[in-house]
């Protein structure tokens, strides 16, 4: 077993302890699911009353109580009728709904419970777990004992509302979240990471910082202010310095589609619930809430030859998903957004060497903005267009453009688009933690359901095969991974304001002026503090504003034609000429420091 597998049976096995330690508390208290969650665990369950931060101290403390009397995690096998009888008899309600549906349904019925751990290998018999007096309907594993747990390694820490089986016409249940590790040390270095993350919260800073802001009256859409629309314009023109070089052509194609291509691409089937409807003049339309149909359609257009392709096309018009007001955060979940989205009709034999042309863009790109990232591969899900030996195919294709990058990478079983597998890169920020970004897939399906064609070097017609990538994924959600990584304090070339000018006097202002249209013409963006507060508040203000450079002039700065030189870190680099401090920051941008 790994440490990571250990560590998850610890979760689970306090998953269980926990739901014990409410029953104890509440003994009318009806359990749904409690699955391992990233950094810990949740259960669900319905009470007669919601829980308050004291109930919570209660049930910790009654935890620790439990792992240190040294309980025992034992595993029985029962006929699905007699797991009937004993949890009906308990009057777990959840529990028996749960037994019913596997014994009528099946293991295909585990995913929708959102615990995997439940159900055994058969549908007509079933595993418990019984610990102390609390019996649960549970696969496992589970640790042997309490005894390997250290008591101070996890801490209960909110409940929040959520829905039985997630469907709003049924009970609402509370769900109790915990965090766990393996010592008491990495449990209070995650609570550092937390407050830390708190701290580079995007949607504060974006407020602070005047880049975002978003109203009910359009809920899911950024509304972005200047300093942040500057932002988003230096990662879109950043994206297509970088693309178009590598043989990238960009399009625009339209907002909204009837549903008759939807259906022809199976997003009316798979992503309906996702998708704007629209109805006009008797038809039904919907906006695009990806760009690949459109990109059939132009590619479509035109005739192509073999010698033509790879074709590649680059797009970064708005999309919309009806992602529903729940799971609204910030700018990483949101309605309106665009991609940096690209779609690759290639040759069946320049697939190995597309897909390692994007691993190297993917490499370069995150390295500019100092991001590390890991590798996993997605594989075919269990609803999927086309047939087994071809997703086999595509997969085993992937899997050899990814050994010849000499890139490592993890198999995420399941997780593939359904037309087809995909490589998804994670990348890891200043504090640690990893954000799903870029992805490549590969598409055997849409090709076939569009018609897609070239002709090859026989003269006859061929299908190509599309790859769908992206790398920063959408802009909204890469800013906001690039507010926390930076804390808002952005590299030079990314800075939507990149110096303040402070001048000393009233007096000044005319000098000010000059060294703004001179700092203009060299191509930098810089604004005039004329307010009137201090110098010294002039400065904090702008650090406060994480401004790289403060340039404050007085007398002897316009007689020398300079200005004098402070960061935002505090550090005062004196006194330098204006082509001198133009040269020091052109030289940063071009470094992307």
């Amino acid at each position: 077993m790994s440490k990571n597998q250990a560590l998850d049976t610890k979760r689970h096995s306090l998953a269980h302890l926990m739901a014990a330690s409410i029953q104890e508390m509440f003994p009318e208290a009806k359990f749904g699911v409690g699955p391992v969650v990233e950094d810990g665990f949740f259960y669900d369950v319905h009470l007669s009353r919601p829980l308050t931060p004291e109930d919570l101290e209660k049930i910790e403390k009654r935890m620790r109580e439990k792992v240190k009397q040294g309980l025992s995690f034992d595993r029985s096998e029962l006929p699905m009728d007699d797991a009937l009888r004993t949890f009906g008899g308990m009057q777990q309600n959840f529990k028996v709904e749960l037994l019913n549906d596997l014994r009528t349904r099946g293991t295909t019925a585990v995913a929708e419970f959102g615990d995997a751990s439940l159900a055994g290998g058969s549908v007509s018999e079933v595993s418990v777990y019984r610990t102390g007096t609390f019996t649960d309907l549970c696969r496992g594993p589970h640790v042997p004992t309490t005894k390997g747990i250290d008591p101070e390694s996890f801490k209960l820490t909110r409940v929040s509302g959520a829905y039985w089986r997630g469907n709003q016409e049924r009970e609402q249940m509370q769900r109790v979240y915990g965090v766990a590790f393996d010592t008491k040390k990495e449990l209070e270095e995650y609570f550092v990471r937390v407050d830390e993350a708190k701290k580079r919260d995007h949607r504060k800073l974006g407020r602070e910082l005047g880049l975002f802001t978003f109203h009910q009256l359009a809920p899911g859409a950024a509304f972005w202010l200047p300093k942040g629309t500057t932002l988003y314009n230096i990662l879109s023109s950043y994206m297509r310095e970088v693309l178009f070089p590598a043989g990238y052509v960009e399009v625009k194609t339209p907002l909204v589609y009837n549903k008759a291509w939807w259906e022809r691409s199976g997003h009316w089937k798979h992503y309906r619930s996702n998708m704007f409807l629209i109805e006009s003049e008797g038809e039904m339309m919907s906006m695009k809430p990806m760009n690949c149909p459109g990109h059939f359609l132009a590619y479509s257009s035109e005739i192509h030859s073999y010698r033509e392709l790879p074709v590649r096309f680059h797009e970064q018009t708005p999309l919309h998903r009806n992602e529903t007001s729940g799971v609204l955060s910030g700018l990483t979940r949101v309605r309106q957004f665009s991609q940096d989205d690209a779609h690759c009709f290639v040759t069946q034999d320049q697939i190995g060497e597309e897909v390692g042309r994007l691993i190297g863009l993917i490499q370069r790109i995150y390295g500019d903005f100092g991001l590390s990232f890991s590798v996993k591969l997605s594989t075919r899900p269990d609803e999927f267009l086309g047939e087994v030996a071809t997703w086999d195919h595509a997969e085993a294709q992937l899997k050899t453009a990814l050994e010849k990058a000499g890139m490592p990478y993890t198999v995420n079983e399941k997780d593939g688009a359904f037309y087809g597998p995909k490589i998804d890169c994670d990348i890891t920020d200043a504090i640690g933690r990893n954000w799903q970004c870029g992805t490549i897939q590969l598409d055997y399906q849409q090709p076939e359901n569009f018609d897609l064609k070239y002709t090859g070097a026989d003269n006859l017609e061929h299908r190509p095969v599309v790859i769908h990538r992206a790398i920063m994924g959408s802009f909204e959600r890469f800013i906001a991974i690039l507010i926390e990584h930076f804390a808002g304090a952005f590299p030079v070339w990314l800075a939507p304001v990149q110096a303040a000018i402070i001048p000393i006097a009233d007096r000044h202002a005319d000098y000010c002026n000059k060294v703004r249209e001179v700092l203009y013409a060299a191509g930098m963006r810089v604004f005039i503090d004329s307010s009137g507060e201090r110098m010294q508040a002039k400065i904090r203000n702008a650090q406060l504003q994480k401004i790289p450079y403060m340039l404050v002039a007085g007398d002897r700065e316009a007689e020398n034609n300079a200005v004098s030189v402070r960061l935002r870190s505090g550090e005062d680099l004196k006194s330098k000429s204006l082509d001198e401090f133009i040269g020091m920051v052109k030289e940063a941008v071009a470094a992307r420091k």
